[in-house]
């Protein structure tokens, strides 16, 4: 890492990003559905289905011939994917799987220091739900009956459910499949195919070296703090470690929104995936909130200028946009934010707001595109009429 930095003037770096990240071509063609999840290294899970559920709405928005049921395959039926935790609950490349060891480990020594995570009757207790599943095959934490112990709040969950989590995170347990989002846990043994569960465990250091090297590689370029967070998976004095010992990575300076400069650093093919990368389509997106483009909330205001948090958990007199808010990207621009909601009996899709950002006269064609994205959107929820409600275009700002 010597030399003076390459300067990636802004628009190169966002054309990089989302490149690397998959927005950068036209949603169309041919669906390769593991290429798409092993490109982005992990998928991450929610349940929340407002239009539709994170993880789909993040497949589609890299090919819209993606549909609901097509990840539930992958995992039950290929076994191409598995579940485990990266910065939250993700599907992850099956083929990932010997490198992901040391992450159960971190994440059993993580719950074992959560008083609450002790479960049902601790180890004598996690031991009889691990044989009832042997015997029985995958159950849902519904087959188990018991309670809450305590002060009820949000996040608590009953012992079972602990326990069934706490072995999911050390690995014991995997994800057989999921219906209607409801998790089945089996032995691992009976879920994760025999190469791959076999496959010997590199050192430690191969792993944390392994996870940096592919978290470089698909942000294009990002700080060492970028690179931890990627995954979540190592500690960030282990990604400084690792930075300092490598001589294949190349120093560069990224240029904000704002037109600040901050260093940063890329792998050493950047100047070769600068010339490659793609111009990204000009095409209106609605983006999920858990979006990989939109996930780290510091990254995407430093490229894009766009101040954007999700207001899910912050109460409703207190929200300055809504419940559930969808960015919109405009070739390499964030123009607006959209809420919108799927009512799947009905048949619609209702648009309740839609504002733009300081700057973004709301043209014609920039509408209609709007409404061909809404239309594609509608059909990814399986509704087929879009509505507007009364003053959702009053909010728009910066025309």
């Amino acid at each position: 890492m010597t030399g003076a930095p390459l300067r990636i003037g802004n628009r190169d770096a966002r054309r990089l990003w989302l490149d690397a990240q998959g927005l950068a071509a036209t949603p169309t063609g041919p669906l390769d559905l593991a290429g798409t999840i092993h490109k982005l290294g992990f998928v991450q899970l929610d349940s929340i289905r407002v239009v539709a559920r994170a993880h789909d709405h993040i497949l589609w928005s890299r090919n819209q011939n993606y549909r609901e049921p097509m990840l539930v395959k992958l995992l039950k039926d290929q076994r191409a994917v598995f579940e485990h935790f990266t910065h939250d609950a993700s599907v992850i490349p099956i083929e990932f799987y010997p490198n992901w060891r040391r992450q159960f480990r971190r994440m059993e020594a993580r719950v074992k220091g959560w008083d609450w995570h002790a479960g049902y009757r601790g180890a004598e207790g996690r031991a009889e739900i691990r044989e009832r599943i042997r015997a029985e095959g995958p159950l849902s934490s519904h087959a188990f009956d018991t309670k809450v112990i305590g002060k009820r709040e949000m996040w608590r969950r009953p012992p079972h459910k602990l326990s069934l989590d706490y072995m999911w995170y050390a690995g014991e347990l995997s994800t057989s499949h999921r219906e209607n989002f409801t998790k089945f846990y089996d032995l691992t043994e009976r879920v994760i195919p025999h190469a791959h569960l076999k496959a010997k465990e590199p050192p430690d250091a191969k792993q944390v070296d392994w996870l940096c090297r592919e978290a470089i590689r698909r942000l294009a370029f990002g700080s060492e703090g970028d690179i931890q967070r990627f995954w979540a998976a190592a500690d960030l004095e282990e990604v400084k470690a690792w930075t300092a010992a490598q001589k294949d990575l190349v120093p560069v300076e990224i240029e904000s929104a704002e037109g600040a400069w901050s260093r940063a650093l890329a792998p050493a093919d950047i100047e070769v995936r600068l010339d490659a990368a793609e111009t990204p389509t000009s095409r209106l997106r609605i983006l999920s909130p858990f979006d990989p483009v939109i996930r780290d909330r510091a990254r995407l205001k430093r490229l894009f200028g766009f101040d954007y948090r999700i207001e899910i958990f912050v109460p409703a007199e207190k929200r300055i946009w809504g419940y559930y808010v969808f960015p919109l990207l405009e070739g390499d621009r964030m123009i607006g934010r959209l809420c919108a909601k799927a009512d799947r009996n009905a048949g619609t899709l209702t648009v309740e707001r839609l504002w733009t950002e300081p700057g973004i006269a709301w043209t014609g064609p920039r509408a209609a595109r709007l409404e061909a994205e809404l239309a594609r959107f509608a059909r990814l929820a399986n509704v087929t009429d879009t509505i507007w409600m009364d003053g959702a275009y009053m909010d728009i700002r910066g025309s």
